[in-house]
């Protein structure tokens, strides 16, 4: 709980004062140790914004759907939110939609971040194109170790008061679920059956990833949920493992 309080400040600090309560887990996502990028090397990635502000990252799953983590949806009202898709800036360029409905995964628990998962509907839908492209959801999850990318406009380091306007992204390798809980590392029973994890020393997702891809072999693998600090030695970044959460995803995005 005293990482959690610790965090909750960081979180405040990365978006100005007042910060809405969904946007309060115990760490908003984040990207360390990355490289500026373009859209169209990510252009399924979309910025999820609150009031004009960029909050969480999300990846567009269809013309009219987004995928992005339930912890980015709480306590929050449709007429506050925007996404911006198609551009590598975050505050400008591409297209922005309003966002007609959402629906959070009915098991999502703030306390323990299990089925941190959601979906939007957009009030438009998106023109598909070289810098707007739907990803794919996994089957199944990555082997321990495979190449994994993670981007977003989170911050660039722990603590950090300010976002990147550009596009960032980071190299990782999977660390399983089992792995992830293991006493290779911090977590413990903390990691859950819903959860995938990924890490590379010095690098990871940071405050205002949250809700953004991680893509391996194509496909998304995981949504930015979780984690202590950014790039910690002995704490991957934790995501939502969208294998295991595929059927919801498809479910949900039909009845949004």
């Amino acid at each position: 709980m005293f990482k959690f309080v610790i965090l909750l400040s960081v979180v405040a600090c990365a978006f100005g004062a007042a910060v809405p309560e969904g946007l309060l887990p115990q760490l908003d996502g984040r990207i360390v140790g990355g490289t500026a990028t373009t859209i169209s090397s990510f252009p399924w990635q979309i910025s999820l914004q609150r009031s004009g502000s960029h909050s969480c990252g999300g990846s567009v799953y269809s013309n009219n759907i987004i995928v992005t983590a339930a912890h980015c949806l709480q306590s929050v009202s449709t007429s506050v939110l925007q996404v911006r898709a198609g551009s590598t800036y975050w505050s400008s360029g591409g297209v922005v939609s309003a966002v007609a409905a959402f629906k959070n995964h009915e098991g999502y628990n703030a306390n323990t971040m299990v089925n941190d998962i959601a979906v939007i509907r957009l009030s438009s839908s998106l023109t598909l194109s070289s810098t707007i492209k739907a990803i794919g959801l996994a089957s199944s999850a990555p082997a321990n170790g495979a190449a994994a990318s993670v981007s977003g406009w989170g911050t660039q380091s722990y603590g950090s008061s300010s976002i990147p306007t550009t596009l960032q992204y980071v190299n990782v390798n999977i660390v399983s679920q089992s792995s992830c809980a293991s006493s290779t590392y911090g977590y413990g029973s903390e990691i859950r059956s819903t959860m995938i994890c990924a890490a590379a020393s010095g690098k990871d997702a940071c405050q205002g990833d949250s809700g953004g891809p991680l893509v391996s072999g194509g496909v998304l693998v995981g949504v930015v949920s979780w984690g202590y600090g950014c790039a910690y030695a002995n704490y991957p970044g934790v995501y939502a493992d969208v294998a295991a959460l595929r059927s919801w995803v498809i479910s949900a995005a039909g009845s949004v």
